[in-house]
């Protein structure tokens, strides 16, 4: 498999005492929407810079479209397009006027000008300046500055902070389409899983600067049938949790119910008639499963 992005033992401290990244090893197929996931603090945006130079390497490797970073610096960045916490935009400009910045930096042709602007629906802003937009246009402006030079990579830290509802779905519905019409491949990082995993095709997951999880979407989702459970409300928790060690089945106490990890419908129905064999009065049996928000809150659990 051919990977845009790829690192090897990436580590980083900010002092001695602070490491905020060990041994990270991202995976991002060529192709793919990647989701880049963690909590606020988890050490993405560190991963995010290093990726695209802002930040010095101190330990690991990093390739990117299939080429050495350190070796080929400016020829990678040139494939790359980015947007790194704020949009870098001129508030007294007009959208085509701050991508005219930006086309002379890149050498650009003018015509592509039109052509982000439809890409990501700001055709239509005429002479409004960029500081009458919504927060939504300007998160679009900067994606917009990011693929002025057609890039065959972007990096994207947290694109829908701030946004609303209606604003994630058109950021959401925007970075489908730039990856499906132009192949472009894409990270993105995001701290909320809910809001991405409707997005993604793949997922890397950090927390405290370590990769608890990396895979394709359908993987975490496995993750989320093997998080499956039963729930046994009797007269006797105690007892539910001794039967449960018998049958090898994981099990605890939660809100006054043992929860058991999901067994067959035989095991279950054995359960219930050893139960009642002892005088235990069965009040109900649930079987449930965590949703993939439950699942990323426990790799990230401390």
């Amino acid at each position: 498999m051919h990977y845009a992005v790829e690192t090897e033992h990436l580590t980083h401290r900010f002092s001695e005492k602070e490491t905020v990244l060990h041994n990270i090893a991202l995976q991002v197929p060529q192709g793919s929407i990647y989701g880049f996931l963690g909590p606020n603090g988890a050490g993405k945006t560190t991963t995010l810079k290093l990726l695209l130079g802002l930040l010095r390497k101190q330990s690991g490797t990093i390739r990117l479209l299939n080429h050495p970073f350190e070796t080929h610096r400016i020829e990678l960045l040139r494939q790359v397009g980015s947007l790194i916490e704020s949009p870098s935009i001129y508030a007294q400009l007009t959208a085509h006027e701050n991508l005219d910045v930006f086309r002379r930096i890149y050498n650009c042709p003018a015509s592509r000008i039109p052509e982000v602007l439809q890409l990501v629906g700001l055709s239509d802003t005429g002479k409004k300046h960029a500081g009458r937009f919504s927060l939504g246009m300007k998160q679009r402006l900067g994606i917009a500055i990011a693929l002025l030079h057609n890039p065959a990579l972007l990096i994207l830290d947290e694109p829908t902070n701030g946004l609303d509802p209606n604003g994630i779905i058109e950021m959401r519905e925007l970075l489908r389409r730039i990856n499906h019409e132009k192949g472009i491949t894409i990270l993105v990082s995001s701290h909320l899983l809910a809001e991405i995993e409707k997005l993604v095709t793949h997922l890397g997951i950090i927390h405290q600067g370590r990769m608890v999880f990396q895979g394709t979407l359908e993987e975490l989702m496995q993750k989320q049938q093997q998080a499956a459970f039963v729930r046994f409300e009797t007269s006797d928790t105690s007892r539910v949790l001794q039967l449960a060690a018998v049958h090898h089945i994981p099990a605890c106490i939660e809100n006054n119910g043992a929860v058991l990890e999901l067994a067959d419908r035989e095991t279950i129905a054995l359960l219930n008639r050893e139960l009642v064999a002892a005088g235990i009065g069965v009040y109900s049996i649930t079987a449930g499963k965590n949703d993939l928000e439950s699942v990323f809150m426990n790799l990230t659990s401390v």
